[in-house]
């Protein structure tokens, strides 16, 4: 144990004397930890509150809802209990409060009385509750502790919806799902205006596993579905989260590359060292032994602090993520993070997960050596080349690798694989493509300082070849990444030109006002036509999906924009003979035009062929349009469920007042097309907002591998410099001489980043794209971006550069005499 403990002491030294590299080391583990865990705090915090959504009611239960997708009477309740179906009415809508913005809550009515007995509410056993407060006056809404601390409310508070009704005060339930409310099934009536009106009847498994049949008159107005809200957003979801990891994981490689180049750099360094203790008789074991506990416990000052970090960046990129999903799925995310103990051991496992990985290589390079070579730098330096060629033959495994990933099935796994094999593919090349590029540079030195700028840059890629890959792998990540998304809000913007046709959108609280209001709008002489559109979910081969039905107008054919198309598409639709459908729906059923769809209807099968397909950006269910005469003929008493008015643009906000005046909508169901392109544009901003973080985050930790690597570097460049001085080559000369290597090797690399990052933008919208969502993009390359990211790339290098080359301009003679001390 006594020469244990001498042995970690002398490796520890080496610490006290190059601070530099310390920092390095545990700067890299430091942000390495920080991003990764950041993401999984992001995808624990959704998928935690997916888990709290599927528990308001306890497990397994079902729900009866009305066929045509509007809402139930309450008589049918009352009928259904009389003849013995346990049944328990809910109410839910969308509520908006005053002074909360555009933000809006999930209101949820029940009636815990009806409730099965030993069933959950909120998490919790229902004789635990207490029901009377709940019931009585003024009675309570229950709240999430996070979401009452989003809207800035106290518990207690009585707040006003956006029509003026009073809430009961609001009381917290740790088990409520964010954004939700959960009031009785009478208050819930009174603040969404639906009198003796219900969403759905709840069922347990139990009950419906015995097969009950429902009463004839009932039969064919009632719909059985379960209840799976986790597996539902767990599915639509699966895709954002898989992306958000993939860029963490991106993030935890290249802080890794900070770690493997300082330790590489500190083991070289301590050849002597290794070869005095081995020589004094410490034991290969016991000298590995203390290595490892030495990265170790680096591993876990850089997993504490990487932790501690990745809790403050998930909290920062929050509020973006949580926005993406509400817009993008309609899934509520609580907007605090509440994490538990596995989150912040997982994330110091995982720093020395990293440690591991990063430092492993080293010790296996030093403890395969001989004895006696471990103090020469040829040996060192030979062991290093042949390390080299290993990894080119490994770069051309993974190419192969590429192949076989690109044509291996359709899921999104084997596309995240593609790209990672194809990132550490070019990564391992690098090296090689550096050197081959730097010796063509070398014939066409003229002088002997520019033969030695070129040979000396050739010498120094071995030390900088880990900072120059994490380089790469950001540059192409931000070129790929910058190109899809460009590329998307590019194409999204025409889409939305294209497909809100209408300048304004109306939505009907129920079937009653939905007659009313066509019947009024058909009298207005400014309105150019009225387009009322019926739409009912339904699920196909599992998958959610929405059917819509739409008149056969000629504004449908010139506006809605086919992907692909029949010749006679539009009037096959209008013949009730085909049908159109979502082009992510298509991928995931694989359908084809031509191919025929069955759907079940109450009054039989419908079989329809398919004669058109169109994108459906931004939905993440799948999307059927079939002709409205068919559709009420196979699902009798459907009320419209949206109108689409086009009117003089001038005409817009006089009909917007009036309807409001006339049937009291507010202003989520009336919405002018600008105010829903606007909003669109804003979802999407958000939704790529912490991919855009997460991709500078990573551009800025390559810059800090540079940085350390350059640092770090800094006193062995004065061996290849200081015979320079000695010739007559000024300081200030040598320093601007070094800043031309660094700019020539980061330039050089950017060259090799612009294909990747197009190969990978290519990867995104014609793999990824196509696997996570269902949508394929078109590739649009942007020129600007390219030269904004190749500024951003050299000034992250000059500012690398600006600390060691600072240093080397103010070096001393004296310095650089010392240099030839040990010269024979």
């Amino acid at each position: 144990m006594r020469v244990f403990y001498w042995t970690l002491h002398s490796l520890l030294s080496h610490w006290r004397r190059h601070p530099v590299q310390f920092f390095g080391v545990l700067t890299g583990l430091w942000l390495a930890t920080s991003l990764w865990t950041g993401v999984q705090a992001l995808n624990s915090q959704a998928r935690e509150s997916y888990a709290r959504a599927s528990q308001l009611f306890g497990d397994e239960q079902y729900l009866l809802g009305a066929s045509n997708g509007g809402l139930i009477a309450q008589r049918t309740f009352i009928e259904l209990r009389q003849a013995g179906w346990p049944v328990s009415p809910i109410l839910q809508s969308r509520l908006r409060l005053q002074g909360q913005g555009e933000q809006r809550l999930q209101l949820i009515g029940i009636d815990p009385l009806t409730l099965p007995s030993g069933a959950a509410l909120a998490g919790q056993a229902l004789d635990t509750l207490d029901l009377a407060a709940f019931l009585g006056l003024p009675g309570r809404t229950w709240i999430a502790a996070d979401t009452l601390a989003d809207l800035g409310l106290v518990a207690g508070a009585r707040p006003l919806s956006e029509s003026g009704q009073v809430l009961p005060p609001l009381e917290v339930r740790p088990q409520v799902a964010p954004g939700v409310l959960m009031v009785d099934i009478g208050v819930a009536q009174r603040l969404l205006d639906a009198p003796e009106k219900l969403s759905a009847l709840l069922l347990t498994g139990e009950f419906v596993r015995s097969d009950p049949h429902l009463p004839p008159h009932l039969a064919e107005h009632l719909v059985l579905t379960r209840r799976d809200e986790a597996a539902d957003l767990g599915r639509l979801t699966e895709s954002f989260h898989l992306n958000l990891t993939a860029l963490g994981l991106l993030a935890f490689v290249v802080g890794l590359f900070i770690v493997h180049a300082a330790i590489g750099l500190a083991l070289e360094q301590r050849r002597a060292l290794l070869r005095t203790l081995r020589a004094c008789g410490v034991s290969l074991r016991l000298l590995l032994g203390a290595l490892a506990l030495e990265l170790g416990a680096l591993a876990l000052l850089g997993g504490l602090a990487g932790v501690l970090s990745g809790y403050g960046l998930a909290s920062l990129l929050l509020p973006d993520v949580v926005a993406s999903l509400r817009g993008l799925y309609g899934a509520e995310v609580a907007g605090q993070l509440s994490l538990g103990p596995s989150w912040w051991l997982g994330g110091v496992a995982i720093s020395l997960l990293g440690a591991s990985l990063a430092g492993i290589s080293s010790l296996v390079k030093a403890a395969r050596l001989p004895l006696l070579a471990l103090a020469q730098p040829e040996a060192w330096h030979r062991a290093q080349a042949l390390w080299l060629r290993r990894e080119a033959f490994l770069a051309g495994v993974l190419g192969v690798l590429a192949l076989i990933a690109l044509g291996a099935g359709d899921s999104l796994f084997a596309g995240l694989v593609l790209l990672a094999v194809i990132l550490l593919a070019a990564a391992l090349c690098l090296p090689l493509c550096l050197n081959l590029l730097l010796e063509a540079l070398l014939p066409r030195c003229r002088g002997p300082l520019a033969q030695w700028f070129i040979a000396d840059s050739r010498q120094q890629l071995p030390g900088l070849t880990l900072a120059l890959m994490a380089l790469l792998l950001a540059l192409a990540a931000n070129i790929g990444v910058g190109s899809m998304t460009e590329g998307f809000r590019k194409t999204f913007g025409g889409w939305l030109d294209q497909r809100l046709f209408a300048e304004i959108y109306l939505t009907p609280r129920d079937a009653q006002q939905a007659a009313a209001i066509g019947d009024w709008l058909i009298r207005q002489p400014q309105i150019r036509a009225v387009l009322p559109s019926w739409r009912l979910d339904l699920r196909l081969e599992g998958w959610p999906a929405q059917l819509s039905g739409i008149l056969d107008h000629p504004i449908y054919r010139d506006r809605w924009p086919l992907l692909s198309a029949s010749h006679d598409a539009w009037d096959r639709l209008a013949r009730q003979e085909a049908l159109m459908l979502s082009e992510q729906l298509a991928r995931r059923l694989n359908l084809h035009l031509g191919d025929r769809v069955s759907l079940a209807t109450p009054q039989g099968e419908w079989a329809l062929e398919v004669a058109g397909i169109y994108a459906d950006y931004g939905n993440p269910k799948g999307h059927l349009l079939v002709n409205a005469q068919g559709l009420l003929r196979h699902w009798p008493g459907l009320s419209p469920r949206n109108y689409s008015l086009h009117l003089p643009a001038a005409e817009v906000p006089a009909l917007m007042q009036a309807v409001q005046m006339a049937f009291g909508l507010d202003s989520s169901r009336l919405i002018d097309q600008s105010e829903l392109k606007a909003w669109s544009s804003r979802v999407f901003e958000r939704t790529f907002a912490a991919t855009a973080a997460l991709n500078s985050l990573t551009l800025g930790v390559a810059g800090v591998a540079l940085f350390i690597s350059l640092l770090t570097l800094g006193q062995a460049r004065l061996n290849q410099l200081a015979p320079l001085w000695a010739l007559g080559v000024g300081r200030r000369q040598l320093a601007m001489l070094s800043l031309g290597q660094t700019l020539l090797l980061a330039l050089l690399t950017l060259l090799l980043a612009v294909p990747l990052g197009l190969l990978l933008a290519w990867c995104l919208v014609a793999v990824i794209n196509v696997r996570a969502f269902g949508w394929r993009l078109p590739l649009h390359v942007f020129p600007w971006q390219l030269l904004q990211l190749s500024g951003m790339a050299l000034l992250v290098t000059l500012l690398a550069a600006a600390w060691p080359l600072w240093k080397l301009g103010r070096c001393t003679p004296a310095e650089l005499l010392r240099t030839f001390t040990h010269e024979p």
